[in-house]
């Protein structure tokens, strides 16, 4: 590992910190070195404020220490005014004489022209370390930013024998998830900007999709509901969270609730794509039931899929999804059940 590297390596492991709340800012981190030494550290704590430079040079105890710092910072510095003024701007006003990048910004009003405005000033500039450990870091503003729709994760649990469900006699569904699995599955809800299901999970599985058992904001939720047929005493429609329903028919907005009129004549996942976009919701997550999430699977409107395998086994039930042939997946147990990750391979 290089000294580049290592101290990237901190910029990345500081960003992550910004995973709740820089949205749709990217995560950044970074970190100021002078004679082998961090002199200042900062990331982007949430959209609206102080970027990752901002907060690492404002972290410094004595500004002239900079003269002779370097500062490494995970993506390019902006060069243009938004909610906050160019980071480039800072560092050359600053006078720091050598920055190193872990990655170019896809931001279309970045895109390589804060690099350009620190060389022009006369500064050091290295670009690429650890270039793809940073561009993995923000990949869901990349996803956003070139593919017009938010990052899409997939999110099951199956029988050993490759079912969703099956009900009991008194009406309830097997538990298929353990305890463990149930928090880390409020964990990703609390890293997500919304969360999907269809009307059949929202009918039978009455889920409230909140952060219940993790800190976090809840995301926002999401049902399909072409007819408008699920009744109103569902969690979803408690008014507690902003929940959007997805319909062809026109209705007036409630508390908390609003309803969104699709074409269902038409694929219906391409126009929810866009009201995300335009929402500006670069992460969602899909949580079911099986004929949504394959349908997911089949346009192929999906980055992440996490599959837990229980040891339950059903006999009978709803089929599981079905992913693509010729995806790569990697496999780990989590309080004895078996889960498999798997990132779409295009």
């Amino acid at each position: 590992m290089t000294i580049d590297e290592k101290y990237m390596r901190r910029c990345i492991q500081l960003a992550r910190n910004g995973i709740c709340h820089a949205a749709p800012n990217p995560m950044v981190g970074a970190v100021i070195v002078r004679d082998g030494k961090i002199i200042g550290e900062g990331y982007h704590v949430r959209c609206g404020e102080g970027h990752a430079e901002v907060n690492a040079i404002a972290s410094v105890k004595d500004e002239s220490l900079l003269k002779d710092a370097t500062i490494y910072v995970s993506l390019e510095p902006c060069s243009h005014y938004g909610k906050t003024p160019p980071c480039a701007d800072l560092i050359i006003r600053k006078g720091i004489p050598r920055v190193v990048v872990g990655c170019v910004d896809p931001f279309s009003l970045v895109a390589g022209r804060g690099i350009q405005k620190l060389r022009d000033a006369g500064i050091e500039v290295t670009v690429g370390v650890l270039e793809k450990e940073c561009r993995e870091l923000i990949r869901a503003f990349v996803t956003f930013n070139l593919k017009k729709r938010p990052y899409i994760t997939l999110k099951w649990a199956q029988s050993a024998d490759g079912f969703l469900d099956i009900r009991r006699e008194d009406g309830n569904a097997v538990r298929l998830s353990t305890p463990l699995s149930t928090l880390a599955v409020h964990k990703m809800r609390a890293e997500q900007k919304a969360i999907l299901v269809g009307r059949r999970t929202a009918l039978l599985d009455n889920p409230s999709l909140t952060v219940r058992e993790w800190y976090g904001q809840n995301p926002l939720r999401l049902v399909i509901d072409r007819q408008l047929t699920l009744p109103s005493h569902l969690h979803l429609f408690d008014g507690s969270t902003p929940t959007l329903v997805f319909t062809e028919k026109e209705k007036a907005a409630t508390q908390n609730l609003t309803y969104v009129k699709l074409d269902f004549g038409q694929n219906i996942l391409p126009q929810i794509m866009q009201v995300l976009y335009e929402q500006k919701i670069q992460t969602l997550l899909v949580e079911g039931g099986s004929q949504t999430l394959q349908a997911f699977l089949e346009q192929g409107l999906w980055d992440e899929a996490f599959i837990e395998h229980a040891r339950v086994t059903l006999h009978d039930g709803i089929p599981a999804p079905l992913l693509p042939h010729g995806q790569e997946s990697r496999f780990f147990f989590r309080d004895g059940a078996l889960i498999q990750h798997c990132r779409h391979a295009e």
